[in-house]
């Protein structure tokens, strides 16, 4: 069984699992500009991932819980006011935790960013820290999901403990990493398929997935250009095929 991954657009992404159940990282469909109309309404979902606070990574959480109550993984902090919003299942946790959450275990990673919450009134709270996520399905496919960073040392590590097939990574350069950056950090990360994210939204997003392609010629990954609304599915064997 595969792992069928759905680009809603910027940084969300949906993933059916091999059990059926559907993850939803980053919930910002309804206001997403670049998210496909038929997509904007999420009618199913197990558990919602955030990886930071800000409205273009959380834009539709509170809503979507609110109608599904699904599992809500997050840090402490942005996770505890999820739960004030009205998430009655939320599954807290920080950097360098695992737990498993419906059959696919879920750790929690370093990223370099910053983490506020915009209130209704336009006030900006602690949400904790940015962090990505490495996603392992019980197929043995390893997903990591980046979140919005720039390079860090530590990426190593993530390659070295977590060994990730998939890297999902943002391109958009001026609030992440750019086209050269993600690069760089392809090279720590040693993925074998690279997912770009987190471009063309915005103008200020000028970083393009033509760009990393240009500028990682020597580095070993199949790029997979997702556009929004597209889907894949994937699998263990189809990476073996890939890295042949």
């Amino acid at each position: 069984m595969a792992v069928e991954i759905t680009y809603l657009g910027h940084s969300t992404f949906k993933f059916k699992t091999p059990e059926g159940k559907v993850f939803l990282i980053d919930p910002w469909v309804k206001n997403n500009p670049v998210c496909p109309d038929k997509l904007k309404h999420i009618d199913h979902v197990d558990v919602i991932l955030c990886t930071h606070g800000h409205f273009d990574h959380i834009g539709d959480a509170v809503e979507i819980i609110a109608e599904h109550q699904p599992k809500v993984v997050g840090i402490y902090e942005l996770a505890s006011w999820l739960g004030k919003k009205g998430a009655k299942n939320v599954q807290p946790m920080n950097k360098g935790g695992t737990q498993e959450v419906e059959n696919v275990r879920i750790t929690m990673t370093h990223a370099v960013h910053s983490c506020g919450i915009q209130e209704d009134d336009g006030s900006i709270i602690y949400g904790g820290e940015a962090c990505g996520y490495v996603m392992e399905f019980s197929d043995g496919l390893r997903i990591y999901h980046a979140g919005d960073t720039a390079p860090f040392a530590d990426m190593q590590i993530i390659s070295d403990l977590y060994e990730p097939d998939v890297a999902m990574l943002p391109v958009g350069d001026h609030f992440t990493m750019g086209p050269r950056e993600a690069a760089y950090a392809i090279e720590m990360l040693q993925p074998k398929l690279v997912i770009p994210m987190h471009f063309g939204t915005f103008p200020l997003l000028t970083g393009k997935p033509e760009e990393l392609e240009a500028v990682s010629e020597e580095l070993e990954f199949e790029m997979v250009l997702m556009h929004p609304g597209d889907s894949r599915s994937l699998s263990t064997e189809d990476l073996e095929v890939v890295a042949e």
